[in-house]
């Protein structure tokens, strides 16, 4: 399993409207993403911090979805909403059965 997670700093006054760019719009084009497997975003309404971690079944498919534009896209959309830069980090998932 391979992770990206994205950490952001929303402005103050726009966290709410971030989450509903991510529901509304980002996660259903996720779905359509070559090995996407699930996301789940965090956030922090006092700071407005927040993670996205997005699960890929491979990392050439993380890879795939930074390289082919649509995570470039997808922080376009979010950056007028952000007090700083989004900074995506890429893991690989470790796992105990």
């Amino acid at each position: 399993m391979f992770a990206r997670v994205t950490h952001v700093q929303a402005k103050p006054e726009m966290l709410q409207d971030v989450v509903a760019l991510y529901q509304d719009f980002v996660t259903p084009l996720l779905k359509q993403q070559q090995g996407f497997e699930s996301t789940l975003l965090l956030t922090d309404p006092s700071t407005g911090k927040g993670m996205s971690i997005t699960v890929w079944d491979s990392e050439a498919n993380r890879q795939a979805a930074d390289s082919n534009g649509f995570l470039r896209e997808q922080i376009a959309k979010v950056m007028p909403m952000l007090a700083a830069p989004p900074v995506p980090e890429g893991y690989v998932a470790a796992q105990s059965d």
